[in-house]
């Protein structure tokens, strides 16, 4: 779907127009993917309050301590979330059909 690998952060938003074995249209209208960021913002949600509680209470460190690390862990991994809930958000609206190969 992307034009560079997962953990590159060289053009991270790219995607390509078409699928390359199918011809999907990755970009079907104008703000198809708006719903992809209440999927990042859900599973991000949820991963920030169990990573602070796992390092404050179960590690014991300050909670100031915690949430500099949730920040450096959510920078790294800010573009493989993105490219996760675009690529979760299109498997929801589009059904694969996998005998649509283009030939050639």
């Amino acid at each position: 779907m992307f034009e560079t690998p997962t953990f590159s952060f060289k053009r991270p938003f790219d995607m390509k127009d078409r699928c390359e074995h199918c011809g999907l249209n990755y970009m079907p209208e104008p703000g198809f993917y708006y719903g992809a960021m209440f999927i990042s913002y859900i599973f991000m949600g949820w991963f920030c309050i169990g990573f602070v509680a796992l390092f404050h209470w179960v590690f014991g460190w300050s909670t100031e301590a915690s949430f500099l690390l949730l920040i450096a862990v959510c920078a790294f991994f800010f573009v493989y979330i993105f490219r996760l809930a675009r690529s979760i958000w299109i498997n929801l609206n589009v059904k694969y059909d996998p005998s649509k190969k283009i030939s050639g």
